[in-house]
């Protein structure tokens, strides 16, 4: 998969970054009675991810302390939750997402499909490596102890990172992949799953764009409604996923989004983890998308739903 990359919302201090004199800021803003949360969120959104792993090492080094403890210490609640998120590094987050997903009774299988099929070779390599130092299993063995079926299969080969990136689309391959999924689905009594998994899982995204436009110009049809016909349950919501991923990954993380944030209640740790992990990347492009796909402004909508600081630290992070 090429890396997919647009505008993000937080950018590096840069040559203006003094990890010392932030570090002082820092302890001043966490020290004596009270905490001064304003000086907290714009320290952690002026800096970016590398930046305040930089600030955790200096601050150690200034006053022989934990920073995120000092942090933990001096704020609660989703807030809190929020801040530990924000001074992970990047791919961190991604292995603690995937092993929460897959903790306790019930599995998050949204988690995984969003997180699994939306990195590149590279970044999927040092999410397994991470997730490996920290958890000491791997991920394809929790995968395999926590799933089942047709889907277990489908999120062990995203894992593995071993798509296709070479951006050169070949007319002949297009075709036979074409031939290949409806012989697999529409084309037979009842559907070869593996060819689905195979082609959706080792593809380029400039090949799959590709793949889905001549289907539908061969036989009529969205790939989306292929899939609906033809699968069920989790592993269609995964291939729905992957599919939305490759035609418009702006409108895919919008979507994922909205549904945090719709209904009676607020998913908060979604919308934390999806927030935070895309914040450098390309939350400013999803926030346009956002507000083409709903008609409302993403900072508005994460605004109505949630309060305090935490709203405040949230609005600055989509913003």
């Amino acid at each position: 998969m090429a890396a997919y990359y647009g505008e993000g919302t937080v950018k590096p201090a840069g040559a203006n970054f003094n990890p010392e004199k932030t570090a002082k800021l820092l302890r001043t803003a966490m020290k004596g009675l009270g905490t001064d949360e304003k000086a907290i969120i714009d320290i952690l959104v002026g800096h970016s991810n590398r930046e305040r792993q930089e600030l955790k090492t200096m601050f150690k080094t200034c006053f022989g302390r934990d920073l995120v403890d000092d942090l933990k210490s001096e704020t609660g609640g989703n807030f809190q939750r929020l801040i530990e998120y924000l001074m992970m590094p990047t791919r961190e987050l991604d292995a603690y997402s995937l092993k929460k997903a897959m903790k306790g009774a019930g599995t998050d299988e949204r988690t995984l499909i969003e997180i699994l099929c939306s990195k590149t070779n590279k970044q999927m390599a040092e999410i397994r490596e991470i997730y490996k130092l920290l958890y000491k299993t791997t991920l394809e063995d929790d995968l395999r102890s926590d799933l089942a079926g047709d889907f277990k299969l489908l999120m062990i080969s995203l894992s593995q990172g071993h798509r296709d990136e070479n951006p050169n689309v070949v007319p002949t391959q297009v075709q036979t992949d074409v031939k290949e999924l409806y012989d697999a689905g529409p084309g037979k009594f009842g559907t070869d799953e593996a060819v689905f998994n195979r082609i959706l899982v080792r593809r380029s995204i400039a090949h799959l764009q590709e793949v889905f436009k001549a289907y539908k110009q061969k036989h009529g049809k969205e790939m989306e409604q292929v899939v609906d016909a033809e699968t069920s349950g989790d592993l269609k919501n995964a291939f729905l996923g992957i599919i939305h991923y490759v035609k418009n990954p702006r409108d895919y993380f919008a979507e994922l989004l909205n549904k945090t944030l719709k209904g009676a209640g607020t998913d908060d740790e979604r919308l934390m983890q999806l927030i935070v992990s895309h914040s450098e990347i390309d939350l400013k492009d999803i926030a346009k998308e956002y507000l083409k796909k709903y008609g409302r402004e993403l900072k508005k909508d994460i605004a109505d739903d949630t309060s305090g600081d935490y709203e405040k630290l949230l609005v600055r992070l989509a913003t």
